[in-house]
């Protein structure tokens, strides 16, 4: 017999119900915590754990970047700065780099703040 996870369950929903505008919102958020989870097992020298929540937040940056829309002429800059945000993650990560790490982190939270912003624009 398997045990439900309700926040599990809850997650599942929030992501199946979400609009568009909210799971690139939640996609910041997420990259935002594996890369805090990274920070935290770097400064305490827990290579498995920081490498496994890099690989997270890279791979949420990876999705960011393809799922822009083409059409749109900011897609072209947003594209080329995931692609930097996404190559200071490795190299924050091959380098085990902190401030390197946290210039990254620091483009996260502004996109997702200016996104945050957007929303709020939109729903006026």
């Amino acid at each position: 017999m398997s045990i439900i996870n309700p926040y599990q369950t809850y997650q599942q929903n929030s992501a199946m119900t979400a609009s568009p505008q909210e799971l690139t919102l939640m996609l910041y958020n997420g990259s935002l915590k594996f890369i805090r989870l990274a920070r935290k097992a770097m400064i305490e020298n827990n290579f498995e754990v920081k490498n496994t929540n890099m690989i997270k937040a890279q791979a949420i940056v990876q999705e960011l970047r393809i799922t822009l829309n083409q059409d749109i002429e900011i897609s072209k800059n947003l594209e080329q700065l995931y692609e930097y945000i996404y190559s200071r993650l490795i190299e924050a990560n091959t380098k085990n780099d902190l401030e390197i790490l946290e210039e990254a982190e620091g483009y996260i939270i502004e996109l997702r703040d200016t996104w945050k912003q957007v929303m709020g624009l939109v729903k006026k």
